[in-house]
């Protein structure tokens, strides 16, 4: 008997029914996709998010009552095992790092088409990141050379083997795949991620991200999956 797919469980949260509609439309193809449940506002994707207990929240950032920034910084500390990931027509930097800093996992355009944006579910749903490819480029130009992004810290105080490592991370690689492009174990790269984390006093894999392509380590031409 064939074992049935561990569906990734997803809330939607935006307070325009239509748009809600359409994402839902365009993610039910998807047979490794459940929507869970809905929500219009910031306060009904914490009642919603405590409640369903989802994988993945897709949220807006403005909205009534609480906007959904305030909701992901909640969320975040009530249920951190739930990825979430921001959904909006926003590209500017503000709005991007103010998501990372609220506890999202990524952040990706409502003109993005359907298969980036199950892209960018199935990655948050691995543990990494996944920013849009124009504002991963917004949030460079603006913030490349600033110390904080680096932590005060250099591309030089890692290793050649941690530069690697650290490369596979901003390209979206799961640990398991990191592993097998390197051909070590998996703990080897959990060892790794462990240090440079230690190392750069970064520690989370969006600002590793970050770190990565100011540094050059890696580019930031494609959709970046942290």
């Amino acid at each position: 008997m064939a074992q049935a797919i561990k569906k990734i469980r997803v809330l939607l949260v935006d307070d325009h029914p239509v748009v809600r509609v359409g994402i839902k439309a365009s993610l039910e193809v998807y047979p490794g996709i459940k929507i869970v449940g809905e929500a219009s506002d910031g306060r009904e994707a914490v009642r919603k998010a405590k409640q369903l207990s989802p994988d993945v929240i897709l949220m807006d950032i403005h909205m009534p009552k609480m906007s959904g920034l305030e909701a992901t910084k909640i969320i975040h500390k009530m249920a951190p095992k739930s990825k979430i990931l921001v959904h909006t027509m926003y590209d500017n930097h503000s709005y991007v790092m103010e998501s990372i800093r609220a506890g999202a996992q990524g952040y990706i355009l409502k003109n993005s088409p359907p298969n980036e944006l199950h892209r960018a579910i199935e990655s948050v749903t691995q543990g990494n990141s996944f920013f849009s490819s124009s504002v991963t480029q917004n949030v460079l130009e603006e913030y490349a050379g600033n110390s904080k992004t680096s932590g005060g810290r250099r591309a030089t105080d890692i290793s050649p083997r941690e530069r690697e490592v650290l490369a596979l991370i901003a390209e979206g690689l799961s640990n398991k795949d990191a592993a097998e492009r390197l051909c070590v174990s998996v703990r080897t790269i959990e060892s790794h991620r462990e240090n440079i984390m230690r190392k750069l006093d970064l520690h989370n894999t969006a600002w590793l991200t970050r770190y990565a392509v100011t540094h050059k380590i890696v580019t930031g031409a494609q959709p970046l999956k942290i």
